[in-house]
């Protein structure tokens, strides 16, 4: 079948992608910049891509006709703290009106589990678009999901950070919520498993795993898998607002995003029937079974797609490709270069850039200025890297953004996503004489941006200049491991 992929660069449209593709399907990604879209080079000769931004005005010539299914995993949770549900409404619109002109027989659309009359307003803009898609003239099928437990997932990364980080929890009330997890492999099966499959058309189903638990209890269970010791203490009294800030300075998720999970976790989430495994034959995996094939593929550097590679992770929602031309004019630069013996060598290293390989020198300097950019209502060094060799254009790198990634052209260009007074570039390029060019441009805005550079330029004199001296130099130590 031809089948449009909407939300093709998110953290289910990159795991969908390859089971569709190995399925002999003909594949439309759609996203809103194309130039995001982070999958190698043999997967992209396989698809076709057009872009679309479900939240402008339609632009149907952009769509061809002969499309059969639609898989629509759009959602606006976490760019704004006011009007994401308005977002979701207006892109389900717009997505009707898209799909109006084609051929469409079929839309799967991923939702969460909704059984209270008294939803959160995540969970209700959830319903909304359900609703909304409902009028389309199409057949819809909607998989109602409990939360996502997968390598990569929000809910994963930030049980993650919370249990490796903290022994001993002072948790809000709200720990004793009751959820139902699901397997991201089994949310993939069902979402391949209806698909045109006719017995699921104009059906709404809830997907879960077997296990009805606590997030307390996943909290334990997780433990329990790593072999961590953990003493969770329930303070009756914790207002939502603080149990957002205390989500967001200890694990890796933004406020935004922090501050409607709360809203939702009082909110018990449990499946109401299990419909579709009948249907389908599946038969999902218990919780402690997702976190162990998650570590897996974390050992094996496997993880496929990430939350944190995002743009609603960071400080940018879109149009991030304008910053991809470095401006000169206005701008403060610290410029740095060397001969390097081995530019594959060095293209290496440089692609292994922060994570767990760090920064090549003065490390704790820059741990350091994650700590006071958490502090400050930025995204701070938690977000690390999906992978520790390989960048995509698009993806988080600590709190910087790829903004190009080209290896033949041995080019690396970072835009900086922390809390600063101005807009700042980190570029690493190396030239057709084997020099490695190392380049850091400050924008400032006003005085202050202007102050806040000749404060840093001490530091930058030890940091840049320890950098590409590490980069380049024959004692390295191999990736993967810091430098010294």
């Amino acid at each position: 079948m031809r089948i449009l992929l909407t939300g093709a660069n998110g953290y289910i449209g990159m795991r969908l992608l390859p089971l569709l593709l190995d399925a002999g399907h003909d594949i439309i990604c759609c996203v809103r910049d194309r130039d995001r879209l982070s999958i190698d080079h043999e997967m992209i000769k396989k698809v076709s891509i057009v872009e679309i931004d479900f939240l402008e005005d339609p632009n149907t010539s952009k769509l061809p006709r002969d499309i059969d299914v639609a898989y629509y995993l759009i959602h606006s949770m976490s760019s704004s703290t006011s009007d994401f549900d308005k977002k979701e409404e207006i892109s389900a619109q717009n997505f009707n009106i898209y799909v109006a002109q084609t051929n469409i027989k079929q839309v799967i659309y991923l939702s969460g589990i909704v059984n209270e009359k008294n939803l959160s307003k995540h969970l209700w803009s959830r319903k909304n678009v359900e609703e909304t898609l409902y009028k389309g003239n199409f057949n819809l099928t909607v998989l109602r999901s409990g939360i996502i437990v997968g390598s990569g997932s929000s809910s994963f990364e930030i049980i993650r950070d919370l249990c490796e980080k903290l022994p001993i929890m002072l948790t809000p009330k709200w720990v004793n919520t009751k959820t139902h997890p699901i397997a991201i492999r089994d949310v993939l099966s069902f979402m391949t498993g209806v698909l045109g499959n006719t017995e699921c058309y104009n059906q709404s189903f809830d997907i879960s795993g077997p296990n009805v638990i606590t997030y307390k209890q996943m909290l334990l269970l997780y433990s329990k898998v790593r072999g961590i010791r953990l003493l969770i203490l329930t303070l009756p009294v914790m207002t939502p607002k603080l149990s957002s800030y205390w989500l967001y300075f200890v694990t890796s998720t933004s406020y935004k995003l922090a501050l409607n999970l709360v809203d939702s976790m009082s909110i018990p989430v449990i499946a109401n029937d299990n419909r579709l495994q009948k249907i389908l034959g599946i038969e999902p995996m218990t919780y402690t079974k997702a976190l162990e094939l998650a570590f897996i593929k974390i050992e094996q550097n496997q993880v496929v797609s990430s939350w944190k590679d995002s743009m609603v992770s960071g400080r940018f929602d879109k149009d991030i490709q304008k910053y991809v031309k470095v401006p000169k004019k206005g701008c403060l630069r610290d410029y740095k270069k060397i001969n390097i013996d081995n530019p594959n060598r060095v293209i290496e290293r440089i692609w292994a850039i922060g994570g767990e390989t760090g920064w090549y020198y003065g490390d704790w300097m820059w741990k350091i200025r994650g700590y006071i950019d958490k502090f400050f209502g930025g995204v701070g060094l938690r977000r690390g890297r999906t992978n520790p060799d390989k960048i995509n254009s698009g993806d988080a790198l600590d709190f910087w953004r790829v903004l190009v990634a080209d290896k033949n052209e041995k080019r690396l260009l970072l835009f900086a996503e922390m809390k600063v007074p101005g807009e700042a570039w980190l570029e690493f390029d190396i030239d057709k004489n084997n020099i490695l060019h190392q380049t850091a441009t400050f924008r400032p805005r006003g005085i202050w941006g202007r102050l806040y550079w000749y404060l840093m330029v001490p530091f930058h004199y030890f940091i840049f200049g320890g950098m590409i001296r590490n980069i380049s130099s024959n004692k390295i130590k191999k990736i993967g491991q810091k430098a010294k």
